[in-house]
């Protein structure tokens, strides 16, 4: 009988182990919004994705209309959440995930994106002129360029929010008046 020979150990595939990163930005409130606004500012596409994945604070939103002056209820049916499920989840400090959560993160997207237009102007009314402020007023108003529609009724997708972002870069640049 031949000798058997020790068999030979199955090698396992390696694996890359992916190491985990701090990339879920927080919204804290006691440090304001316009830190946060400067964290989704700074943040990389795959940071933004865990946001988008994860969900926005409630208290972002309820802060944020509070610094564009948008009543709530209003700002909460851009984001097409009920008036009921707004309730509840500002009751619970929740998250406010899915479509509703990525039409909050891309409103800070465009909130960023106003105080950087305005923190490049060259303008003397720049200094000290509230962006976001200026932003919950812009995106009521009607557009021309977006067929006469508001930027506020486009932000549910992202497809609004990037037309809506283009807008604003247009009107950065002096394109668009």
């Amino acid at each position: 009988m031949p000798a058997l020979s020790p068999a030979k150990p199955q090698r396992r595939p390696v694996v890359p182990v992916r190491k985990s990163r701090a990339i879920f930005l927080h919204y804290l409130p006691q440090t304001g919004m316009d830190a946060y606004l400067k964290q989704v500012h700074d943040a990389t596409p795959m940071q933004l994705i865990e946001v988008e994945r994860q969900g926005v604070d409630v208290a972002f939103i309820t802060d944020l209309s509070k610094r564009m002056e948008i009543p709530e209820q209003r700002l909460f049916s851009y984001l097409r959440i009920p008036k009921a499920t707004a309730q509840r989840k500002k009751a619970n400090n929740a998250i406010v995930g899915g479509q509703a959560g990525q039409t909050a993160l891309g409103m800070a997207r465009l909130a960023a994106m106003a105080q950087d237009m305005v923190k490049e102007s060259t303008h003397p009314g720049a200094q000290g002129f509230d962006a976001v402020r200026w932003l919950g007023l812009w995106i009521e108003r009607p557009q021309a360029a977006l067929d006469g529609q508001r930027p506020a009724d486009l932000l549910d997708t992202p497809t609004g929010v990037d037309l809506v972002a283009r807008l604003l870069g247009a009107m950065q640049s002096g394109a668009y008046q």
